[in-house]
């Protein structure tokens, strides 16, 4: 009997995860470094990463708001202008994009393979 619990989490597991996958999908536009490049100083570049990562190392022209601060703070974004988020890796910005999607934003887009893969211009504290 306990197996078939334990089978019937694992597969309400699977099934949500599946689910946010397709949900972010939907209401996200992953972007190459290239097509990121091209449009992130016309939009709200936003950093996700907690303000130590930040401020090791950030792109240039990235504000910092951190995913564990996004849900107090989404009136610092505007919801007219496009909206371009990084993290570490890509998993934060995901999870950022879900919050923003749900309080009405509609121009997600997110850095693929995020900070770790950039090699642009970057600002560091000293």
């Amino acid at each position: 009997m306990s197996w078939w619990i334990l089978l019937g989490i694992v597969i309400i597991f699977i099934a949500f995860s599946v689910y946010r996958y397709m949900k972010s999908k939907k209401i996200l536009t992953t972007l190459s470094e290239d097509e990121f490049k091209q449009e992130y100083r016309k939009a709200q570049l936003i950093d996700v990463r907690e303000p130590k990562e930040f401020d090791s190392g950030h792109i240039l022209g990235a504000r910092n708001i951190p995913l564990s601060q996004m849900r107090n703070r989404t009136a610092e974004i505007r919801q007219d202008k496009p909206v371009y988020l990084y993290c570490q890796s890509g998993a934060r910005s995901t999870r950022a994009a879900m919050l923003l999607h749900k309080k009405g934003y509609k121009d997600l887009n997110q850095l693929e393979g995020g900070f770790k893969k950039w090699n642009g211009k970057i600002k560091a504290k000293k």
